[in-house]
């Protein structure tokens, strides 16, 4: 006798809910192709207040306010960073900044002699100690890791002191010496 009704046991479309379903039921296996790639949390950090330190180079330092945890949901995932900053020092010098998880730095470029590694430079202008470098970070790290990992911008400059959100002169008399705001933000990226 062929199958001609199943009975639903009083469950219609709609009403299983996450609670119903058994943890770890659902895998990525399971799931249609083209599912990865899908951002499963975002967390930011935004910093308005200015920052400086006495960090000469090579020696890095964290950035005050400038950091970010997640906890990724699966070992495979991915994590994309995306951070926003200003970098400014005094006249002639070079400032550096990377990207840094947890107590590793990630994106930055290869060893070579006794170079600086980070992810990005630039200099204070004798001319314009007013500036400051608008410096945009985007990464596509893989922790391969469960457990919480904090991301965050560390910096350092060749001559005394490194400031973010402001110049260096950051003269009050001066319209163009301004005031910044920065941000960094990972967002789980499913494999």
């Amino acid at each position: 006798m062929p199958l001609t009704r199943i009975q639903s046991l009083g469950i219609t479309d709609g009403t299983i809910v996450a609670a119903d379903i058994a943890s770890g039921a659902i895998t990525s296996a399971k799931l249609a192709s083209g599912v990865g790639g899908k951002v499963l949390q975002v967390v930011s950090t935004t910093k308005t207040d200015t920052f400086s330190a006495n960090a000469a180079s090579p020696s890095f330092t964290d950035v005050t306010g400038l950091s970010v945890s997640i906890t990724p949901s699966s070992a495979s995932n991915k994590i994309l960073v995306l951070a926003s900053y200003n970098l400014s020092a005094n006249s002639n010098d070079f400032q550096y900044s990377r990207l840094v998880r947890d107590s590793t730095a990630v994106f930055i470029g290869d060893a070579s002699t006794s170079r600086v590694l980070a992810s990005n430079m630039s200099q204070e202008n004798s001319n314009n100690t007013g500036v400051s470098a608008s410096i945009n970070v985007m990464f596509l790290d893989s922790p391969s890791t469960t457990s919480s990992t904090t991301y965050k911008i560390q910096a350092c400059t060749t001559g005394t002191t490194v400031y973010v959100n402001r110049s260096g002169r950051d003269s009050a008399s001066t319209v163009s010496d301004g005031r910044f705001a920065s941000s960094i933000t990972v967002m789980e990226i499913a494999a």
